[in-house]
């Protein structure tokens, strides 16, 4: 019974660790799609960011905001009215790494 309980932990452990390095790492190009996608946050309508601000628009400064994952997060509940998205999260990352490259 010993062997089949370590085989089982060890398998388990070896998904957990294969399911982290598979991981995507937050990237711009993510936060670019998200940025468009209307379905960001489990949206119930068809706005996504981009709507309200296409290609940046607005956004030029948003990048240097201490809050700018709680401003993402009013946005997604208020015009996207979708769910906001956990501040340490693959998406929010990305989408805070996109809104920084919006500086010109």
């Amino acid at each position: 019974m010993k062997n089949v309980e370590i085989v089982c932990m060890l398998v388990v452990g070896l998904f957990l660790y294969t399911s982290s390095a598979l991981a995507e790492e937050p990237s711009v190009e993510l936060g670019k799609q998200l940025f468009n996608d209307s379905a960001l946050g489990a949206s119930t309508n068809v706005t996504s960011c981009g709507s309200c601000h296409p290609n940046g628009k607005g956004l030029e400064e948003a990048g240097y905001n201490p809050e700018l994952a709680k401003m993402i997060n009013r946005c997604i509940e208020a015009p996207l009215k979708g769910e906001p998205l956990d501040e340490d999260s693959e998406a929010m990352k990305s989408l805070m790494a996109y809104i920084k490259t919006l500086d010109k």
